[in-house]
């Protein structure tokens, strides 16, 4: 199982948007500043995630919801989740 998830930053008021196999861990080392994109904005927050069952089909949800480059698209599926 692969997740797509984005994260928010309230500290950079910025999202994240990336896919992984384990969101807890995941989660964890965003927040520890281990990786190099988000290390500025700890804390993070899930905000939102879709589960899919190949790798291939999370990083094409994933790239798909990046080439909106759309802030409120985000927001909506983030709303719509809720």
């Amino acid at each position: 199982m692969f997740i797509v998830y984005i994260l928010f930053s309230e500290s950079i008021d910025m999202y994240y948007v990336g896919h992984t196999a384990n969101i807890k861990d995941r989660l964890v080392r965003h927040n520890q500043g281990r990786s190099k994109s988000t290390k500025r904005g700890a804390p993070w927050r899930l905000m939102y995630s879709e589960r899919f069952k190949t790798k291939s089909e999370a990083y094409q949800r994933e790239m798909e919801i990046k080439k909106k480059k759309s802030r409120k698209y985000i927001e909506n599926l983030i709303n719509s989740s809720r």
